[in-house]
């Protein structure tokens, strides 16, 4: 009722502020995915009667957090300053000046071992933690605090290089192209996306080997502290090392997620981290690449217009690489994809078609609350005959019509002239192999027909209520509302509906 992933709202910080929730294992830093409803100190939450408001006093301190339910090892992170949290989250509050050392004792071996004995299920309570004794050491007290600082700023580094990060700033492929081989041409630079990944693959790679290395050696500091150099070894898995190592293919699909935001403004090649999600729009924001004017964006399985959404993306890619290494990078983008298609354009059309929609909400989920997309998928069906995406934080009342009427229709008669062209072949071309391809395109298109008409329907019944949405309420909230007409009645007209939005 009053938790929100922090995406999904307009940013007020009057009404919403940072809250910890648990999460997966992730030590040191991170797991930073929520806001809560914290209005007049709470107001809503307290009068609401149900809940109650725990270690009121403890709120908003620095300290250290961590996941109450675990699967295997405890992992532990800093807390900082101005932050809620809740049940899932388990806190402490060492001294100030003992934050990071205590941080260090805890994702230790020799802790994670105590732990174990002390309370061998998935929940490691607060209780459980007061048990285990920190020993402090004078001799080791600097080395250990300069060590830990440096395995949180590693690992903070990682969370923010991806757009699910509050503190996220600008796509790493962007930020590394200047490092890439360059080519000048009319007094015009280009980059290679593939040299911004090799120089991204260097970057992850020293981020995991030195956050390992700072682990190992905080292993063996503390079991020699705990004299356990009989019971533990200080090496520490691949596996379990939380920041993340390059990998092509998840690398590029959130490049052009990042290209995506922005096409609709929620990005912008001229400012760091979001420049828009929700309120006041500011044109001064974008020149050198201009979101899309209506907030939709088609996705059409063969080239029909210029305007789609590969068009726009190669438009995109001009603005960021330049345009003299647009089809090297076109390639290099499709095959990291590993999409059907004879040519680069149609690897990526055919993602964008069938992939990038799952690919958003895998990206904009938290384990325990689901999807929550931002960027909405209009889809007719089965037979890809009408899609396209929207900005939920620049939806107003108007867009489903205006949707209907610029992009539906259009589509519409795009088929119906295709299919008119189709039979007119049919009917003189003495090519037979030319004659089955027609026929079978024109088939085809009539399926594709059929299910825009019918889509149009449940359209039009929407766009005449002109349905207005409240970001506060979040995503699955709004999902339902938007495809509920004046009447009442649900028109699913929205993709993954059934796994997205809250029960009626």
């Amino acid at each position: 009722m009053f938790l929100r992933l922090w995406f999904e709202v307009v940013k007020n910080e009057k009404k919403w502020i940072k809250c910890l929730k648990g999460g997966a294992f992730r030590k040191w830093y991170g797991n930073q995915s929520y806001y809560i409803d914290w209005e007049d100190d709470g107001h809503n939450i307290k009068a609401e009667g149900r809940q109650t408001i725990r270690n009121a006093e403890k709120l908003f301190e620095e300290g250290i957090s961590w996941s109450r339910v675990t699967i295997g090892a405890s992992s532990f992170r800093i807390m900082q300053k101005d932050y809620f949290f809740e049940s899932a989250s388990g806190v402490c509050f060492p001294k100030s000046r003992d934050i990071p050392y205590t941080l260090g004792v805890l994702n230790s071996k020799v802790i994670q071992k105590f732990a174990e004995m002390l309370n061998p299920t998935a929940t490691l309570q607060s209780g459980d933690l007061a048990r285990i004794p920190v020993l402090i050491s004078t001799e080791n007290y600097e080395n250990v605090t300069e060590r830990v600082n440096e395995c949180i700023e590693i690992s903070k580094e990682d969370w923010d290089a991806f757009e699910v990060s509050w503190d996220f700033i600008q796509h790493p492929l962007i930020r590394l192209r200047s490092k890439s081989r360059e080519r000048k041409n009319n007094g015009e630079w280009s980059y290679y996306v593939e040299d911004s990944f090799f120089w991204w693959n260097n970057e992850c790679n020293s981020r995991f080997n030195q956050l390992k290395a700072n682990e190992e050696e905080l292993n063996r500091i503390f079991i020699d502290i705990y004299d356990l150099e009989d019971e533990l070894t200080p090496e520490v898995e691949d596996k379990d090392v939380t920041v993340r190592k390059a990998d092509l293919q998840r690398d590029i699909k959130s490049l052009i997620s990042y290209a995506v935001g922005c096409m609709f403004g929620r990005y912008s090649l001229d400012v760091e981290g979001i420049a828009y999600a929700g309120g006041d729009w500011d044109d001064s924001k974008y020149s050198t690449f201009i979101p899309d004017r209506d907030n939709i964006i088609p996705i059409t399985d063969e080239e029909y217009f210029e305007d789609d959404i590969l068009g726009l993306f190669c438009s995109w890619l001009k603005k960021v690489y330049g345009k003299d290494t647009l089809e090297q990078n076109l390639d290099f983008i499709a095959s990291a994809l590993s999409n059907k298609g004879s040519t680069s354009r149609e690897i990526i059309r055919n993602y964008f078609v069938n992939s990038f929609f799952k690919d958003h909400c895998a990206t904009y989920s938290v384990t325990g609350s689901g999807k929550r997309p931002i960027y909405w998928l209009f889809d007719s069906g089965k037979q890809n005959g009408f899609k396209a995406l929207i900005y939920l934080h620049r939806y107003h009342a108007d867009t489903i019509g205006n949707l209907r009427v610029d992009y539906l229709h259009r589509m519409q008669r795009v088929y119906e002239s295709e299919i008119g062209r189709m039979q007119d072949m049919i009917d003189h071309s003495t090519n037979s192999r030319e004659v089955g391809a027609a026929t079978k395109r024109r088939e085809k298109l009539q399926k594709q027909l059929k299910e825009c008409r019918d889509y149009d329907e449940k359209i039009g019944h929407l766009a005449l209520s002109r349905i207005e949405l409240d970001l506060d309420d979040g995503v699955k909230v709004n999902y339902r509302k938007m495809q509920t007409a004046s009447d009442g009645k649900f028109y699913e007209v929205l993709a993954d509906s059934k796994n997205i939005m809250a029960k009626k």
